[in-house]
């Protein structure tokens, strides 16, 4: 397994004289790659990224989030996507047709939804669709919250780490990218998920992860027989 090397950086300090090592949360400036953010950066594959350890989530198009229904106005469901920008849910970008009379039926204030962000644009609006079959209401299973800085680690590379809990939990797992998390499956394998979620949460900056989930989970379900 390669090592990864990461380093917390702060904004303008240099990590690289080679421009081309340049990745997401870093800029560059006569030649050099600079850090944007406060962070973790991550040294790998000839490519710097640096992941932010503080701040709210931002909103892009193509995002998964869950939301919260906060309030119902005309044609509109108001949602919480848990960032400083509220999200807008156009009854046309619901799968099946309704009337606006109708829209506390489907979905009332307290209601959790996973989504999709079809729109930002330059004064922040958020438009969301549930336009998909693998969308919309949640109607079992947990809700629960993390920094979504730490989604990415959450989720692996190339979907290693949420591929593998998914298996070996016995769980459905939906990962929004604002850091909101929806499991699904009995109540022991719940409770060993959201344990697993947050081990992951709290660990996200160190080496070898991966390794001590596997081990962790190992020891959880030997415990159990």
């Amino acid at each position: 397994m390669d090592r990864i090397e990461r380093t917390i950086v702060v904004p303008g300090d240099i990590l690289s004289e080679d421009e081309k090592r340049s990745g997401e949360g870093t800029y560059v400036k006569d030649g050099r790659v600079f850090s944007l953010l406060y962070g973790l950066a991550n040294y790998r594959d000839n490519r710097i990224n640096v992941i932010p350890l503080a701040g709210k989530y931002v909103p892009a198009p193509g995002d998964h989030i869950i939301g919260i229904v906060k309030d119902i106005t005309f044609s509109n469901w108001i949602v919480d996507i848990s960032s400083p920008y509220d999200g807008l849910l156009h009854i046309s970008e619901f799968p099946k047709r309704i009337d606006m009379e109708e829209m506390s039926r489907y979905l009332r204030i307290g209601s959790s939804l996973m989504a999709r962000v079809k729109d930002v644009d330059c004064t922040m609006k958020v438009e969301l669709t549930v336009n998909d079959r693998r969308l919309g209401p949640i109607k079992n299973g947990r809700l629960i919250e993390i920094s979504h800085t730490r989604v990415p680690r959450l989720i692996g590379k190339g979907g290693s780490m949420i591929g593998m809990l998914k298996k070996e939990l016995n769980c459905n797992i939906f990962v929004g990218q604002n850091g909101r998390i929806w499991v699904s499956g009995n109540e022991d394998d719940m409770d060993l998920a959201i344990k697993t979620i947050l081990i992951i949460e709290k660990e996200a900056h160190t080496n070898g992860l991966t390794d001590r989930i596997v081990e962790f989970l190992g020891g959880e379900k030997g415990s159990r027989s």
